[in-house]
């Protein structure tokens, strides 16, 4: 019996190593977050960034920080973060990246030392943290961010190294890249033939624009990495870091495109969407960079909210908790290509989405069973209920409304998901 109850904790210690490190489900919002720039949060300030429903933290996990003296790493920073993640049940994303004034001139790695060494940092990182749910990411943006130029051969050799590290050290953890500013092919095929989706368990890119979120059309990108793809493995394509600044549009469009990028990511099966960024990183109302936020810089110490939050944060609020437990299920094709409806499901309930990437709102006739539906709108304000007889008549505007069968089930809604599911 002894041997027995020991094999059964070996066993069960075993299941738990080989299923903590995952690519999220698509259950929201497993796989919704948001970027910062710190290690050590204020008070209050992971409790609030928790309570608009993000899951993820993508942060800067930076090579000089950690390793200042050859051989010696410090994770104690880390370590303070990670516990201050798992305090509010959420995962860290950390970015393996940049140079150490200890090896090739402090220029992104490049000797046989350089990389060796980096790989070594990396591994041992991975090995420190095992267990805690981390997704670790090959470098940051290295098509901008390559020192002294950016040269994708480089950065292969780094990659592969640190891949072929990580996987022999703790073959379970999840490693990805490249963290691509854009979506360049130029940089991203020449890392599939490489070999290096044999260590990547998904690729990631930040697809920024100006443009409506609804623009980017990621199927090419997955059927490139599918075609590469070594077989008996699915490697998904996420979306790193995104985001919309409101030094450029209003405040409230900011908000609007939040939701709209994380909606038009379910509709095509990402299974990771990182928005950039938290709060906002600085006070001037000219500075793009200042306003990626999705609350304000000023920290309020002692009182709740600790920030002031913007229209994203209601935004990102409303979704996560509107579709709390719900996967994408289908689009309904509507009459105009600018309106969109969307389908979520969870077991038998249903729920939706619908907006409008049309300059003026209009109302349409979405296909729905008799029944009410309650609304609300993008930013959390519950709207007038809305009742159907053979259709559902809805005023769609720039804003996702989100709707709700009154008994969160819809026969039609149903149909249409049972008939595009075969």
């Amino acid at each position: 019996m002894k041997y027995g109850f020991s094999m059964l904790i070996a066993a069960m210690i075993c299941l738990s190593l080989c299923t903590y490190a995952q690519i999220p489900s698509a259950r929201i919002p497993d796989g919704l977050g948001v970027n910062i720039h710190f290690t050590d949060p204020q008070p209050g300030e992971m409790e609030m960034l928790a309570a608009a429903g993000f899951k993820f933290i993508r942060m800067d996990y930076q090579w000089a920080g950690i390793e200042k003296t050859r051989g010696q790493y410090d994770f104690a920073p880390w370590d303070r973060l990670l516990a201050a993640c798992e305090k509010v049940g959420i995962r860290p994303m950390y970015i393996l990246d940049y140079s150490n004034p200890l090896y090739d001139k402090n220029e992104s790695p490049r000797s046989d030392e350089g990389i060796a060494a980096f790989a070594r940092w990396a591994a041992a990182s991975v090995v420190h943290f095992r267990g805690h749910h981390i997704i670790w990411e090959s470098y940051n943006e290295p098509n901008g961010f390559w020192k002294p130029v950016p040269e994708v051969g480089a950065m292969i050799k780094l990659a592969l190294a640190t891949g072929k590290a990580i996987k022999a050290a703790a073959p379970d953890e999840i490693y990805v890249g490249p963290a691509l500013a854009g979506t360049g092919t130029d940089w991203l095929e020449p890392c599939y033939k490489s070999g290096l989706l044999e260590y990547w368990d998904a690729v990631t890119v930040h697809p920024y624009g100006e443009t409506n979120p609804e623009t980017r059309n990621f199927a090419p990108m997955q059927q490139m990495i599918d075609r590469y793809t070594p077989p008996g493995k699915h490697i998904p394509l996420c979306t790193g870091e995104w985001g919309f600044t409101s030094a450029h549009v209003s405040a409230q469009t900011q908000g609007k495109y939040l939701a709209r990028e994380f909606l038009n990511n379910l509709s095509q099966h990402i299974p990771l969407s990182i928005w950039y960024d938290w709060h906002d990183d600085g006070t001037d109302p000219h500075n793009g960079e200042h306003r990626f936020g999705t609350v304000a810089h000023e920290y309020h110490a002692g009182r709740d909210p600790v920030f002031d939050p913007k229209p994203a944060y209601h935004a990102a609020q409303t979704l996560t908790h509107q579709l709390e437990g719900f996967s994408f299920a289908m689009q309904v094709k509507l009459p105009k290509p600018e309106d969109y409806l969307l389908l979520f499901s969870d077991g038998d309930k249903i729920r939706a989405a619908a907006w409008t990437t049309a300059k003026d709102s209009h109302t349409v006739e979405l296909p729905a069973a008799a029944g009410r539906f309650t609304v609300t709108s993008v930013f959390g304000e519950r709207l007038p209920d809305a009742d159907s007889t053979n259709a559902l008549t809805l005023e769609l505007t720039d804003g996702p409304k989100y709707l709700i069968p009154s008994h969160e089930t819809d026969a039609a809604w149903r149909d249409l998901i049972a008939h595009n599911s075969k």
